[in-house]
């Protein structure tokens, strides 16, 4: 299937991968700045915004492969938030050709185990909420962990817009059968072999704190910078200061040639 998606600008190409409570929808205040002088993609993945999920297998890494194809986009820059940077690693981990850079913010990732115990709390009331039938609990449970409490309730009000609609997508395509299976993509971050920058808030759950500098560690000439600022998700949190920090490196890497 094809993934729903927006493609703005002209120029080198960038691919911009959502965090696991939006959609691309995120990436709204940040787009237009980067499109001013890049080829911007940014894909929903299946079982959000409007991506269906359907009851198959599937692996979210190849499906932005495969957008990149219809595109007829041969390497990109990719930029992957929280989840999606998840997805941008095991991009880069599967299909390492299509892969020009990394900026990873605030990236999940399975090489290291979740002791952190918010997060624990976090996930065992989510599943309950969930398993409760109570959406609209999971929902906000989702927006209060995630966002700083100054984020304007505008913005809390799009996030939990986005969120709900990735649990009801979701929750009605595991009632399919089969339902949908993703496949398990590992990555070893000592393989990847791109500029990668990684970004971590200073003010988002340790877990991540940790995966970034597992992440700045272990990628070979990886670069680490710490918002002192930011939360969970800082492109949402300061549009303009992260699309100002995704430009640089952008812009550094292409008068290089990638």
């Amino acid at each position: 299937m094809l993934l729903a998606h927006d493609d703005e600008g002209t120029g080198p190409a960038v691919v911009l991968i959502h965090s696991g409570i939006t959609d691309r929808g995120m990436w709204a205040p940040v787009l237009p700045a980067l499109a001013a002088s890049h080829r911007v993609v940014a894909p929903d993945l299946r079982g959000f915004g409007e991506s269906p999920q359907p009851g198959e297998d599937y692996a979210d890494a190849d499906d932005v492969a495969h957008l990149l194809d219809a595109l007829g986009i041969d390497r990109a820059a990719v930029v992957g938030s929280s989840y999606g940077g998840r997805i941008a690693l095991e991009l880069a981990a599967r299909h390492p050709e299509r892969v020009a850079s990394l900026v990873l913010l605030n990236a999940a990732y399975r090489g290291l185990e979740v002791t952190d115990p918010d997060v624990l709390a976090f996930g065992e009331r989510e599943d309950e909420l969930l398993e409760a039938g109570d959406v609209a609990g999971a929902t906000a449970l989702n927006v209060d962990f995630w966002l700083l409490p100054e984020v304007p309730e505008a913005v809390r009000a799009d996030v939990a817009r986005m969120q709900r609609r990735a649990f009801e997508v979701q929750l009605a395509a595991d009632e399919q059968d089969p339902p949908p299976r993703a496949e398990r993509i590992d990555v070893d971050a000592a393989a990847i072999g791109v500029p990668t920058l990684v970004v971590s808030g200073d003010r988002d759950v340790a877990h991540h704190r940790d995966i970034a500098r597992l992440l700045a560690r272990e990628i070979p000439g990886a670069e680490l910078v710490e918002l002192d600022w930011a939360g969970h998700l800082p492109s949402v949190e300061r549009p303009d200061e992260m699309a100002a920090l995704i430009l640089d490196r952008l812009d550094r890497l292409d008068r290089l040639g990638r």
